[in-house]
């Protein structure tokens, strides 16, 4: 009964992926192949599938996105940008002296100086490794742990601060192990899937593992949707079920599972015992179809010169694949403005939607190659603009991962020690009592504990309170854009856990022992600690009064300064970017 279990579970993973309509007629045939349909014209004509517009080199971000208001003032824009490019708050004494220089050159030697910080991939990594589905665990109802995970996504963080050019950044990822001078840690983005390896049948699993490989090269390399042609022709966009199995094909010979052995984190390459290549029938793994041979998908690509994944990777990002530049260009955009230009980023296939900008879309993606495939550049291209350095931009809520270390920071904890193994934090007291023995191991040297949030163990089955509350993505698929909900529970955690108000005690002792008990100075430094900048006159004013009033009810001075600084960090202010 538990295999059964095991085995409708993963198949339900599989299918979670799949967008179908019954109002769509689902093509699903016998033999994929004979019976595929041609690419039309009226496929290519798709936005998507275009080449790209030329546009004016001299034009910048501001000729289609031109500021609807003002520069911001300078403590708004240096903790934007602090945010933005290494996920913190800027240091009180770097705000104080930055608030000070307000020329054009002020503003750039500190973008510069920002991606260039070990910082900058610590924080860009994240948003990376929620495209990469990864996390440190198999998932499912074992969930058993994978010992050397943390080495793919130390490499995705050293790939970004060394500014890898993009198209090798991914090149890597699919076929590091096959290229010259390859690193093969880098292909831990392959197998970074939930994974089941006592599965009764070690072919449904393959066939599994092998399906979201597939699915996810698809969705991050191109933006489309491609793993809805599975079971049947994707009933949107030119993808066949047979243009599935071509792509899928390119990575056969490099899973092949046997019971008790767990994938990864490099890619084995296996040259015997690989069954033939085939499309399977409605999807069943007990069905397969036709033979077919690597191919790259027909609405995009010339015939694969090499049925290998370097050939893949090399075509995939090639300055000719417009889905793969745009794709990019919209997620970067995205990152840095809360909405990206293509409302669906995982989807810039038909039923997606079209870009509100779309000249400024082709024009960043254009950019790409022409920078030299930095990101740091386009980066630097999107923050200096006067688009970006407006006032009013849509407020950005910070995600789990950032609110901690913010706090952490704030308090003046934060250990900037980087890379090797995860750090297993303490759970709270509420949440280790439903946990299995194996899910409450934590980390003996408590100075680990206040280590950024990249570096905390990810596991599929028990992610923090903190970080699921905020909205961390479940890691059973790539995730191009994390929901951003608004529940009781994110007030509830910010106001009244432990974590909370040990940051806020904190905040509130190193105060005192500077301040000692002259309530405007510590108002005023309480203000600059929490939000990073100066407190307002009326700030002080209220503030003042609170501690005077609240010291009788919290029954001492140091109680009330603790508790205005929880209220700091619980703040709007605090909590988003404007």
């Amino acid at each position: 009964m538990m295999k059964k279990v095991q085995t409708a579970a993963i198949l339900l993973s599989m299918l979670l992926g799949m967008r179908q309509s019954h109002a769509v007629a689902i093509h699903a045939s016998a033999d994929p192949v004979k019976d595929e349909p041609a690419i039309t014209e009226k496929d290519r004509e798709h936005w998507a599938f275009q080449p790209l517009a030329k546009v004016d080199a001299k034009a910048g971000i501001a000729t289609w996105m031109p500021p609807q208001s003002p520069e911001a003032d300078q403590a708004t824009l240096i903790r934007r940008v602090y945010f933005d490019l290494v996920g913190l708050p800027p240091p009180i004494s770097d705000a104080e002296t930055r608030r000070g220089g307000d020329t054009e050159k002020d503003y750039e030697a500190l973008v510069d100086e920002l991606l260039a910080s070990p910082r900058y991939g610590e924080h860009w990594a994240q948003w990376w490794l929620d495209l990469a589905r990864f996390a440190e665990t198999d998932g499912f109802e074992y969930d058993a742990e994978r010992g050397r995970a943390w080495q793919y996504r130390d490499w995705v963080i050293k790939a970004l601060n060394d500014d890898m050019p993009f198209d090798q950044f991914m090149q890597q990822q699919i076929a590091g192990d096959l290229l010259p001078n390859g690193e093969a840690a880098a292909t831990g983005f392959l197998f970074a899937a939930p994974d089941m390896p006592d599965l009764n049948s070690q072919d449904e699993r393959r066939h599994v593992l092998l399906n979201d490989i597939a699915s996810t090269v698809g969705s991050v390399g191109l933006g489309l949707t491609v793993g809805c042609a599975q079971c049947h022709d994707h009933p949107y966009d030119p993808v066949s079920q047979a243009d599935f199995y071509r792509l899928r094909a390119f990575f056969d010979n490099t899973v092949q599972p046997k019971n008790g052995k767990q994938i990864g984190p490099s890619v084995r390459i296996f040259t015997e015992g690989v069954p033939v290549s085939t499309v399977f029938v409605r999807g069943d793994f007990k069905r397969p179809g036709p033979e077919i041979k690597p191919a790259f998908p027909r609405i995009l690509g010339k015939p694969a010169e090499s049925p290998d994944r370097a050939a893949l990777a090399m075509w995939l990002t090639c300055e000719d694949n417009v889905l793969f530049l745009r794709a990019t260009a919209n997620r970067l955009w995205q990152q840095h403005f809360g909405k990206p230009l293509a409302a669906i980023p995982g989807d810039l296939g038909k039923q997606g939607e079209a870009p509100t900008h779309p000249e400024l879309l082709d024009w960043l993606a254009a950019e790409l190659p022409k920078q030299g495939w930095s990101l740091k550049k386009l980066h630097k291209l999107i923050v200096m603009s006067p688009t970006y350095r407006q006032a009013k931009l849509t407020p950005r809520r910070l995600t789990g991962e950032m609110l901690r270390d913010a706090m952490l920071s704030a308090s003046g904890q934060l250990n900037l020690k980087a890379g090797g193994a995860s750090v297993r934090l303490p759970m709270p007291k509420e949440v280790s009592e439903t946990l299995l023995k194996k899910q409450l191991q934590v980390t003996e040297d408590v100075t680990e504990h206040t280590r950024r949030s990249i570096y905390t163990f990810a596991r599929r089955n028990a992610r923090h309170p903190l970080f699921d509350l905020f909205d961390r993505p479940d890691a059973l698929m790539s995730c191009a854009r994390r929901n951003e909900s608004t529940t009781a529970p994110q007030a509830l955690m910010l106001l009244n856990s432990s974590f909370a108000h040990e940051i806020a005690g904190k905040i509130a002792n190193d105060l005192t022992e500077a301040h000692q008990s002259e309530t405007a100075k510590l108002v005023a430094a309480a203000t600059q600690s929490c939000l990073s900048r100066p407190a307002t006159a009326a700030e002080i004013e209220v503030g003042s009064a609170f501690l005077e009033k609240h010291t009788a009810i919290a029954g001492s001075f140091s109680a009330a300064l603790a508790d205005y600084c929880l209220a700091l960090l619980n703040s709007n202010e605090f909590v988003f970017v404007d």
